[in-house]
């Protein structure tokens, strides 16, 4: 199960509402979340990785704003289950990639970051072949979080990775594409897994600011939303061969819950 990006205490705390009923429903091996927006919006810190973690959740992948929260430096070295974007320049702190040891498998997490409408990182593709030369054929369970902006360049790396991954799935845009499918090689892929955090705000943030930020075009101040939330997800299922059977989304409104 691949949780799409956390967003604030609203995403926090649905992940607490949602990921005990989703695990007793599904029953993955693994979880996985996108935590960059984790901490007011903006990056994470080793509390809330720590809360993660207890709630049941094997990995953690990051983002452009991985940086965001000054005492990320303070752990990001120690805490393998934690990764950036592998393709930061050489010699960043953390890790681009771990590998989470399960009860009976094995999962190699990969992140990775585009370079359209973003920071001019390293080549992603290129750190992606390398990264999968180390492995060699060890592993046979990959998944890589491609968080990026624009669709074209997802695509484009779903596309590349066809059966050399398990799955590529896309994180960023905060919402979910519903074009989750599985490659002719076999590789599970979506465009983006959505958010988790308020529904009625822009992307997570505070809907006034956001506005007015395109109105002006003058500096404003984005703050998480309050209010209801909506939840985003993606459950992949892979054959002994590390390839794909199943990708199927996942999407839910609190008051939903509440009525249940």
């Amino acid at each position: 199960m691949f949780i799409g990006d956390i967003v604030g205490a609203v995403g926090r705390n649905a992940l607490k509402q949602m990921l005990p009923k989703l695990k007793l429903k599904h029953s993955p091996h693994f979880v996985v979340v996108n935590g960059e927006n984790a901490a007011g919006g903006r990056g994470i810190t080793a509390a809330i990785a720590k809360e993660f973690f207890e709630l049941g959740v094997h990995g953690i992948t990051m983002g452009n704003h991985t940086w965001d929260q000054k005492e990320i430096f303070d752990f990001i070295d120690e805490e393998e289950r934690l990764i950036r974007p592998a393709n930061f320049p050489k010699g960043t702190p953390g890790r681009g990639f771990t590998v989470i040891k399960g009860k009976e498998n094995e999962l190699v997490l990969i992140n990775l970051q585009g370079r359209t409408f973003l920071p001019p990182l390293d080549c992603p593709f290129e750190k992606a072949d390398e990264i999968l030369h180390d492995l060699g054929k060890k592993y046979q369970y990959i998944i890589v979080d491609f968080h990026a902006e624009a669709t074209s360049e997802k695509l484009a790396m779903g596309w590349y990775l066809d059966g050399r991954v398990s799955a590529v799935v896309g994180t960023h845009t905060h919402v979910q594409t519903h074009d989750e499918r599985i490659l002719p090689q076999g590789t599970a892929y979506i465009s983006d897994v959505g958010m988790v955090g308020p529904r009625d705000g822009i992307l997570g943030m505070e809907r006034q600011s956001v506005i007015r930020k395109f109105r002006t075009q003058l500096p404003v101040r984005f703050v998480v939303d309050e209010g209801k939330w909506h939840f985003h997800a993606v459950v992949m299922e892979f054959d002994h061969n590390g390839l794909a059977k199943k990708i199927e989304s996942i999407r839910i409104f609190e008051e939903d819950v509440l009525f249940d």
